[in-house]
């Protein structure tokens, strides 16, 4: 299987997403880590991204709410190469109704090789890390070769 080679700049493109139980969490995150967070563009789903700067005053590119398609909005952007970096608290306790949107979301951030965290922990290892302020290259299986031809 070919690579493809993606530079992702020093400036990430950060999707910053959060469930309802989950929202208090990724905003503590948010205000502890605003100075980094303020070096790069942010996204959000709309009631994630309007709280997000009623509380921190950053600036966030909102899209719609995730259960009217805001996960497949962040998920188009992630596939353009708009986005190159997913902070998603998901409710690991709490059915969601747009589930099947969540799961597109975290296959195309694993197909697109981002940096993906899901929960605190992970986020604060990811946004500590030395590649955070400088430009990285992602290795992208190029997946063209395993998908079949459309039959007829």
């Amino acid at each position: 299987m070919d690579i493809i080679r993606v530079k992702t700049a020093a400036k990430k493109h950060i999707a910053l997403i959060a469930h309802d139980g989950m929202k208090q969490d990724l905003l503590e995150w948010v205000t502890f880590n605003k100075d980094t967070l303020g070096r790069h563009f942010l996204y959000a789903t709309a009631s994630t991204g309007k709280l997000i700067m009623a509380h921190t005053h950053l600036p966030v590119t909102c899209f719609q709410s995730g259960p009217i398609g805001g996960d497949m909005q962040i998920g188009a952007r992630i596939v353009d190469g708009g986005i190159n970096f997913l902070i998603f608290f998901w409710d690991p306790l709490q059915p969601q109704p747009h589930d099947p949107d969540v799961k597109a979301l975290l296959r195309v951030a694993v197909l697109h090789n981002i940096p993906t965290a899901s929960n605190r922990a992970t986020a604060d290892f990811l946004i500590s890390s030395h590649l955070m302020e400088q430009e990285y290259t992602r290795f992208v299986p190029d997946y063209m070769d395993r998908i079949r031809p459309e039959e007829g």
